[in-house]
């Protein structure tokens, strides 16, 4: 595997064990029980070199000084938080590595992604998922950020927080793909639509098939296969057959194999320079099986980005 943009040969796994972008406990295990798992040893398997030092480490903020910013919670810990993770994203990006971060649940974006467009800002992103994560904080009803770290790295329209000011709008609708959509809030079907956002649910995938929804994502966001791929994948997007657990699991998922290869073919254009897996909470299994099912897809999905292959 040869890179169009890394300069080196090396993985910067950033872990990242942070639950405050949604309300169930155990998201923030995730990092760990993958790296328990093996996940290092699978990345020095495939031929890289690794920086990893430790956990990510976050501030701490008491709840009492960080009520609610109209519907949103705890919005203060999830900007601050992210601000570190996007510094952390960009110093792994600036100088070559490749950057892998394991959530925690995807209110990470706003940091992963804000890192990887500092340093490659004609960047494309790549969204695997059940879930748009599109709502604003004018739109949301949970008021869990996790649902909303794309309306604030497009600076949608409420998204002018003084808290996220830090977070620039760097990512354009054209730069945006969506695949395995199943669970879109009816604003948030309209955000997509008013602002031509490409999305491919699993009706596409059911009826074009993965090969093509992947060409045609790619075609949407990279037409020239010219420019740096941030891929973020939120497990959820998988069957709950096939990753259980996870805190927001909807039927009618992307299979073991229509997940890898998504992963397997945007490897295979060596333009990847970014990787998150999000979400995976080994809590919320209903055995100890399903726990390790889905600890060993985020694993599987991991050595897929970074070449492994079939053959």
């Amino acid at each position: 595997m040869s890179s169009k943009f890394l300069s080196s040969r090396k993985v910067s796994v950033i872990g990242c064990p942070f639950s405050g972008g949604q309300p169930k406990p155990g998201v923030d295990d995730g990092p760990m029980r993958l790296v328990e798992a093996g996940l290092l040893d699978d990345v020095k398997n495939l031929g890289w070199d690794i920086d990893f030092s430790d956990h990510h480490k976050f501030a701490i903020i008491d709840e009492k000084d960080d009520p609610p910013i109209g519907k949103l919670k705890r919005p203060r810990l999830v900007s601050k938080t992210n601000e570190d993770v996007a510094e952390s994203v960009y110093n792994s990006a600036k100088h070559g590595n490749l950057t892998l971060t394991l959530g925690g649940d995807h209110s990470l974006a706003m940091g992963t992604v804000s890192g990887t467009f500092r340093q490659y800002p004609e960047a494309c992103l790549i969204w695997i998922d059940a879930h748009a994560d599109i709502n604003t904080p004018e739109t949301t009803d949970t008021g869990n950020l996790h649902g909303c770290p794309v309306s604030f790295l497009m600076g949608l329209p409420g998204t002018d927080i003084p808290e996220y000011s830090w977070i620039k709008p760097v990512l354009k609708a054209e730069r945006l793909v969506y695949i395995g959509l199943r669970d879109v809030d009816p604003e948030e079907k309209r955000i997509l639509k008013e602002n031509n956002i490409k999305a491919f649910s699993m009706h596409h995938v059911d009826k074009w098939g993965i090969g093509r929804v992947v060409e045609m994502a790619l075609d949407a966001v990279n037409p020239n296969r010219d420019r740096p791929i941030h891929l973020s994948f939120d497990v959820d997007a998988c069957d709950p057959s096939v990753a259980p657990s996870t805190g927001t699991p909807v039927r009618g998922g992307l299979t073991f194999r229509e997940a890898h290869y998504i992963v397997e073919a945007i490897a295979e254009t060596n333009l990847l320079v970014s990787f998150d897996i999000m979400e995976v909470n080994p809590t919320l299994g209903t055995s100890p099986e399903a726990v390790d099912a889905t600890v060993n897809i985020g694993r599987s999905l991991v050595r897929s980005a970074l070449g492994e292959t079939l053959l």
